[in-house]
């Protein structure tokens, strides 16, 4: 490794006004020393808060019982609410499009229940070639669920031959091609397996165009990359919790709904008792009133338990603000980038690929390396010396540098770690 490079990681670090964020979360240790953990992009690291929010629920669980629906200091039964500032602040959006309920998955299947509505030939659903594959299993069963034949109705929009990125202009011309025919558009707005983030504003624009609605799973956007999901006028977009929202394992989820269908009771949703006009909700009306919010999407009252985990970690990315996140997870990962080049560079070797986007704008804090020739073994000299990245098959490491806790110094005993297991 170069000199000057340690310099810098020592420099910025110093420099770096949201460094003692990392003392609110638990890093993990190898042998004697913090680990490098660079895979956020899977699972963040635990907020040392947590553990209060949790002993707090538990406390008022055993003194009010039942009663600590009204009776807990934050009472179970509007337990949800206030996460919607926050979430709205992350996502670009009012505060009534937002509510934290249920995982990924299972509110696209809500979501699509409502804004996926085949009728003749006005049927056709556009994707990204390699979604993550619960998206795609999602999308193949809504298309069986009205009797379609998923090899029929969904498209997939593919990087060029010999290329892993897919073009912003491929994918604005498949809408253009199948306008009359498409019904949903519905991208990963950060594909997970190349780190690429896509022009969601162009896309929204593109499906409106020609008359489909426009979703988006922001599993690795949310806390990463900076939105504007109600000025970009998305249709509809869910997200995970526990990658860069740091929320935990299977941590509760979030959806995102424009006002002007979260107003519309004529629309369809896929009901439940949590989703009626909460003024009326105990009285257990025969016929189902939805809140004109994206609350009217809950089907279930709230996970109390997972939404504590997931309130200490809002607090602090809330602190932090989305804007220094992103400033500083751009610098980041440039110097990551740049210490991984000087790597392969120093030690004669062109075995690596970064099939992520060069250009900042077009990627988030995770770079993706195919590891030409190396494959796995690579990754496993790696985790012998304390690197907790990500292996994704055929042969790309995934690593990403999480703004919130990670440090340029990671970044730069990161490449210590592959210069050594490049040499072993």
């Amino acid at each position: 490794m170069r000199p000057d490079s340690h310099t810098y990681a020592l420099s910025a670090d110093e420099k770096d006004e949201l460094r003692d964020f990392r003392l609110q979360f638990h890093v993990p240790h190898f042998e004697d020393k913090e680990c490098v953990y660079l895979t956020g992009n899977s699972l963040g690291l635990q907020p040392k808060g947590l553990k209060k929010y949790l002993e707090e629920e538990m406390e008022d669980w055993a003194k009010f019982g039942v009663e600590g629906h009204f009776q807990a200091r934050r009472p179970w039964v509007s337990y949800h609410e206030p996460f919607a500032e926050p979430l709205s602040r992350i996502v670009g959006a009012k505060e009534e499009e937002v509510v934290a309920m249920g995982s990924l998955t299972a509110n696209l299947h809500f979501l699509m229940a409502s804004f996926y509505a085949p009728k003749g030939k006005r049927c056709k659903i556009i994707c990204e070639k390699k979604a993550f594959p619960s998206d795609a299993y999602a999308l193949q069963s809504q298309a069986k669920l009205h009797g379609l034949d998923p090899a029929e109705v969904i498209i997939e929009v593919s990087p060029r031959a010999g290329e892993y990125l897919i073009h912003i202009e491929d994918i604005l011309q498949a809408i253009r091609t199948h306008g009359d025919e498409l019904a949903l558009v519905m991208i990963g707005g950060v594909n997970y397996y190349s780190g690429q983030v896509f022009d969601m504003k162009r896309i929204t624009e593109a499906g409106h165009a020609v008359g489909a609605k426009v979703g988006f799973d922001l599993a690795h956007a949310v806390g990463n990359v900076l939105l504007s999901l109600h000025d970009w006028r998305v249709d509809f977009a869910a997200w995970c919790s526990y990658k860069y929202l740091n929320s935990g394992p299977g941590g509760v989820a979030g959806i995102y709904v424009h006002e002007d269908h979260a107003q519309n009771k004529d629309l369809l949703r896929l009901a439940g008792w949590w989703g009626h006009d909460k003024e009326r909700r105990f009285l257990m009306e025969p016929d189902f009133d939805p809140i004109p919010t994206a609350e009217s999407w809950q089907v279930s009252n709230a996970p109390v338990f997972a939404l504590a985990c997931h309130k200490a970690a809002l607090d602090q990315h809330d602190k932090a603000g989305m804007s220094a996140l992103r400033k500083k997870s751009l610098a980041l990962t440039s110097f990551l980038e740049k210490v991984i080049k000087e790597v392969a560079e120093d030690q004669g070797d062109n075995g690596f690929e970064i099939i992520t986007p060069t250009d900042p704008n077009q990627r988030g804090s995770q770079l993706s390396i195919l590891v030409h020739g190396h494959g796995k073994p690579l990754f496993d000299k790696l985790s012998d010396q304390g690197v907790i990245a990500d292996w994704r098959e055929p042969n790309v490491i995934r690593i990403a540098p999480v703004p919130i806790y990670n440090s340029f110094m990671d970044c730069y005993r990161f490449g210590e770690a592959l210069e050594k297991a490049l040499k072993a």
